[in-house]
């Protein structure tokens, strides 16, 4: 404990700092100097000496002082301090709590504030001695954690160690100012020491007791340096270059009532220093090894430690003599003493990439025989085996390198008969395996990019001991990574693979090491399923795999002599398991196909074996090749090599690709396709098969009619329409889908592969959603969307259109529909492309295409809720061999899990979005979609398609449907200004973009099916149609359309009004003297309706005057006799046969 003090006295001394070491006791000597010193020569000598606290004070006058309290007694024990202290603690407690229970009376509750507390007098002590300096000021004081040592700093800069029992400095730093100073205790390990001999310590330990050491830890802030010496004349350890500006953080103290004695069994803390940095925010903590206390003439442990520096040294110098290298390092190693740094000297030298293969081998040979030389009673255990499993994977490594360096070739041919026979396939079934590994072949060659790699079976030796790790007898891989099973499998096999060394001697060298037939199979189909290329391209490698799995599998326990051809087989459930989970789909079909050509074999043997010993005699001849016996392993090999094909062909249809010079696609179309494995596609869930195809399907960016058309391939009973059928395809399809190679072939083996998992249904549901979750990514690739609606209308169930189309429109669209209408009913016009973006997340255009598919897919689930009833729901199947498939739920299933929408409501969407699509598409400015529906219909919108909303019914107020009748008029005024404009019109009308949904929607007739639905009058948009038809010019088109109108009065009391116009633009554009006779013969009546007449309005002026006159006549025959206008029609029609007669 330190009590940190200033005062000050007559003789000016100064106390800064007071360091509490505990209660001590004097030895007898002490304590008879002592009497002396204060009594004289007739000092009487207490027979006990008296116990006392000793204080050491810093400061100055004088610089260090020791002082000492005699205690009046005994030193109390904790218990009696405690039991004090808790009488006094339970006293205040109960009068707290009678004051809060109302117990105490008021005399007492004003009594207690006037109680003051006793304080003890204090008790002067005088200095003992000290060390008296009267220049020298003390300023900080630090006591060692055994209270031996203290560290004292001054005001000179000086760091001075002291002897706090004798009392005495006995060191001094120099140029150390603001210093800040610590303790750091070091317990040794007692497992470092080396066993010099066996008998037995006193101390209950063959090592003898744990040694304690102190380091004294100083920081220099001015210098920025922290350095950690030895206490108490030891040199300086440590030395690290920290911030100018850090803290460094030290207890400097322990629990109460310790002393020199009991503070011994004191465990120190978790960190006993620290450093922390502000500038950085860091906090560093100081770790010193026990052996750089020993002084270097004692210390075994510090002569090791500059040995392995020197033995580092030497690895990495470039020596041209290896032999002058290897007999240095063999003289390093031995000098070594203890055992742990040996071994970390041996695990040195055989990570070193300079030390050729015979030098690490000799150096381990050399440490080994040394060991073996030496007294069993002072060997180490640990290091001898250490050696001697080092040794034994060497040997290993010699073993297999020289017979990989052998000349070993087999000369024997190899044929497609070989193969059929080796393999037990017919020849037609082996033309179907070639076939399909040549198109893999070729497909996968396309898709990747490989490097040559000479390397192959070539493994550093350094490379070989940190994979392999040997334990009595027994060898294991340390590191079961990809990597690691890769190159050791190449290192063991790969020669053999190649049929360049020899199986039998390989297999039998690994055999008698220790390694296990497991492991061995392991490492060889690692290298055999990633080595795919090289043995597609060597069929005679599949002879090679067969001799190896062969003999791998007649080692001991292997296969089990208990195993029932019942039951399964762990071992070829290994192999099994490696073929499911490969990703190189051709090598595991050819390793699945060997492992059951040699699980049939041993099989049969077996069952050969047990018929010998029955006694059928001449009749076990009949179990030939060709026959097979009936196992449980056999039937999981016929699953497996079933989804190996089915998984090989998919992943080459995933492989092949349109020609990429015309192919056309985002960034989201670039990346890449995982590659496939069987149990990929067994954890994908039932619809995993399908969604890998959509998944190429959206990044080659075909049209749902080549989905169609590689699908009436597989109609084999009229051979005459599939050729109809892709004609037809093709003529729909783009100049980019045309160049599609392979891809229809694949298509339609993967549909016959397939039948159920590519159903056509169930792909275009896959490729639909797809495509709208790459739009969702980026919905400035408006095409995806499109696209997506495209595969949304070849689905064929209805039960599947509709639930696919409620999914895509609750997760994706629903949302940016609604924040779309929202902006337009603000700026009450098409919104700018800032807004857009804003607000809705995409462009101004690409919101008019969104748009209009939003309407396509309403009208879609429209149609499908209405089909739906009339069919039954699909029953969704799976290929016999993918049965066991387990995963997340498929699209198709999720669709048909969808309620059925609510009809109306669905409706009453589609019309919003038309009129959102005609804003957007024609630029209407002053119109609001919302306000032309009432509260019923505002509240309506934006909710779930499937539940019962209240819309509205019965007569519409009459304001509500003049301004809908006024917007229905604006587009079909502003559709035939788009179609039939004038030339400077149309021009400026081309530039402008026009979305998808303009390519097959008539707006007349929409803007007809909108005023349906908003109770607007039909009759009079088709009149308006018809208006502004010949208002354009488009005369023809207007005859067609005044067939449809219901009120033809009225629309011929219209159409004089546009004659007029017409009759007063030939007549009035130019005061020509033609013109004028002209007027002169007509009536005034007529000349003065004329001049009324404004021309201007007119879309198209250059309409011929025949066209016009046939106009006059439709009209007279729609006007009856007794009409008001039938007389000015009648002189209409002389005016247009005056201007037709050209004068004389």
């Amino acid at each position: 404990m330190c009590w940190g003090h200033v005062k000050q006295q007559e003789d000016t001394s100064v106390c800064l700092l007071c360091c509490h070491l505990g209660i001590m006791t004097l030895s007898p000597f002490d304590q008879m100097k002592t009497a002396s010193n204060i009594g004289g020569y007739n000092a009487a000598i207490k027979n006990s000496p008296p116990a006392m606290s000793q204080y050491i004070t810093v400061g100055s006058n004088p610089f260090t002082g020791f002082f000492y309290a005699l205690e009046g007694s005994t030193q109390p024990l904790l218990s009696h301090v405690a039991l004090a202290v808790a009488s006094k603690l339970t006293s205040a407690l109960f009068n707290a709590a009678s004051g809060w229970l109302g117990w105490k009376s008021k005399h007492e509750e004003e009594a207690v504030p006037r109680q003051k507390p006793k304080v003890e007098p204090a008790t002067p002590l005088a200095v003992r001695f000290g060390l008296p300096d009267s220049r020298r000021h003390g300023e900080s004081i630090c006591l060692s954690p055994c209270n031996t040592l203290a560290a004292v700093t001054d005001d000179f800069g000086r760091v001075i160690l002291l002897d706090v029992t004798r009392g005495i400095a006995i060191r001094m730093w120099k140029g150390y100012r603001d210093a800040q100073t610590g303790w750091i205790q070091i317990v040794e390990d007692l497992h470092e020491r080396v066993p010099e001999r066996a008998d037995f310590s006193p101390f209950g330990s063959p090592q003898g007791p744990s040694r304690v050491a102190q380091f004294l830890v100083i920081y220099a802030p001015r210098r920025g340096i922290l350095e950690v010496w030895s206490t108490q004349q030891g040199p300086r350890v440590g030395a690290f270059n920290v911030g100018k500006h850090c803290r460094l953080l030290y207890p400097g103290y322990k629990i109460m009532g310790l002393n020199n004695v009991t503070s011994q069994s004191w465990q120190p803390q978790t960190y006993q220093i620290c450093l922390v940095d502000p500038v950085s925010g860091s906090v560093k903590t100081v770790s010193v090894p026990f052996h750089l206390a020993l002084s270097d003439k004692k210390s075994e442990r510090a002569k090791d430690m500059h040995l392995m520096k020197k033995l580092g040294a030497s690895l990495k110098a470039k020596a041209p003599n290896l032999d002058l290298i290897e007999t240095e390092i063999k003289e390093l190693i031995l000098d070594i003493k203890y055992p742990a740094t040996k071994k970390q000297a041996l695990e040195s030298i055989l990570a070193s990439e300079r030390l050729p293969f015979s030098c690490l081998k000799n150096i381990t040979q050399t440490l080994m025989d040394s060991l073996k030389n030496q007294e069993l009673e002072s060997v180490d255990e640990g290091l001898l085996q250490f050696c001697a499993n080092k040794l034994k994977l060497l040997h290993l490594y010699e073993s297999v390198s020289q017979l990989n360096s052998l000349d070993f070739h087999s000369d024997t041919p190899f044929s497609d008969n070989d193969l059929a026979v080796l393999l037990r396939l017919d020849e037609k079934d082996l033309l179907k395996l070639q076939a399909l590994l040549e198109k893999y072949k070729q497909e996968n060659s396309r898709a990747a990019v490989r490097f040559s790699d000479d390397k192959d079976g070539v493994l550093p030796v350094k490379t070989f001991l940190e994979y392999l790790d040997s334990e009595k007898d027994v060898i294991s891989v340390k590191k079961t990574g990809e990597e690691e099973c890769v190159a050791l499998g190449s290192f063991f096999f790969w020669k053999c693979l190649r049929g360049e060394s020899s199986a039998e001697d390989m297999c039998r060298t690994l055999e008698s090491v220790g390694l296990s037939p497991q492991l061995l199979l392991s490492l060889l189909l690692s290298v055999w399923l990633s080595k795919e290329k090289d043995i597609l391209n060597r069929p005679q490698s599949v002879r090679c795999l067969y001799t190896m799995l062969h003999l791998l599998s007649k080692m001991k326990v292997a296969i089990e002599e208990t195993w029932d051809s019942q039951s399964v087989s762990p071992w070829w459930q290994q192999m099994r398991a490696a073929c499911i989970q490969s990703e190189n789909s051709g090598a595991a079909l050819l390793s699945a196909h060997v492992g059951h050509a040699v699980a049939v074999q041993i099989s049969n043997s077996l069952t050969e074996k047990k018929f010998s010993q029955v006694g059928l005699g001449p009749d076990s001849e009949a179990l030939t090749d060709s026959w097979e016996a009936l196992s449980l392993d056999t039937e999981y090999w016929k699953l497996l090599l079933k989804q190996l094909e089915d998984c090989l062909l998919l992943q080459t249809l995933l492989h092949s690709r349109v020609n990429p010079s015309t192919a056309r696609g985002s960034s989201l179309q670039a990346e890449p396709l995982p590659r496939l494995s069987v149990k990929k596609l067994l954890e994908g869930g039932r619809g995993g098969i399908a969604d890998s195809v959509a998944k190429w399907i959206f990044k080659q960016d075909l049209s749902p009619e080549v989905l169609k058309w590689a699908n009436k391939e597989r109609d084999a009973e009229n051979p005459d329409e599939p050729k109809e059928g892709s004609s037809r395809g093709l003529s729909e399809m783009t100049e980019v889908e045309t160049d599609l190679g392979a891809i229809p072939d694949l298509l339609h083996l993967a549909y016959t592969q397939f039948p159920c998992s590519l159903e056509l249904d169930v792909l275009h549901a896959h490729c639909c959603w797809e495509y709208v979750v790459q739009w969702n990514k980026d919905p400035e690739e408006a095409r995806f969307f499109v696209r997506s609606i495209e595969h949304l209308k070849h689905i064929l169930n209805a039960h599947v259109q509709n639930g696919i189309a409620l999914m895509m429109w609750n997760t994706f669209l629903v949302k940016r529909f609604s924040a779309a209408t929202y902006l337009v009913d603000k700026v009450g016009k098409s919104p700018k492309d800032r807004l857009c973006r804003r607000d809705v997340g995409m462009s101004d255009t690409a919101m008019a295409s969104f748009l209009s598919s939003c309407w396509d897919l309403l009208q879609t689930l429209m149609e499908a809720d209405v089909s739906r009833d009339e069919m039954p729901v699909p029953v969704l199947d799976t290929e016999d061999a993918w049965l066991a498939v387990e995963g997340p739920t498929s699209i198709v299933e999720l669709a048909l899990d969808q309620k059925p929408v609510h009809y109306p409501l669905v409706e009453h969407h589609s019309v919003l979005c038309a009129v959102l699509c005609a804003i957007t598409r024609f630029s209407l400015k002053a119109v609001k979609p919302l306000s032309l529906f009432d509260s019923k219909g505002k509240n309506a919108f934006f909710k779930d398609l499937t539940s019962i909303q209240l819309l509205p019914s019965g007569e519409m107020d009459p304001n509500f449907i003049s301004i809908r009748q006024q917007l229905l008029l604006k587009v079909v005024s502003a559709a035939v200004q788009a179609r039939h404009g004038v030339a400077k019109d149309r021009d400026s009308s081309e530039e402008a973009p026009s979305p998808p949904f303009e390519k097959d929607q008539d707006w007349p007739v929409l803007a007809l099916d909108l005023a349906h639905h908003l109770q607007v009058s039909e009759d009079a948009v088709r009149r308006h149609y018809v208006g502004e038809l010949y208002n354009h010019g488009a005369d023809h088109r207007g005859e067609e359309a005044i067939l449809q109108v219901q009120d033809k009065e009225v629309l011929a009391s219209q159409l004089l009004v546009l004659i007029g116009q017409r009759l007063a633009h030939a007549v009035l554009r130019t005061q020509t003297r033609e013109g004028l006779e002209l007027l002169a013969r007509l009536p005034p009546t007529l000349c003065t309706w004329l001049k009324a007449m404004n021309p201007q309005d007119l879309q198209n002026t250059e309409v011929p005057i025949a066209t016009t006159a046939k106009l006059v006549n439709k009209v007279i025959e729609l006007l009856p006799e007794n009409h008001g206008q039938y007389s000015l029609a009648l002189h209409l029609t002389e005016a247009v046969e005056a201007i037709a007669i050209p004068p004389l």
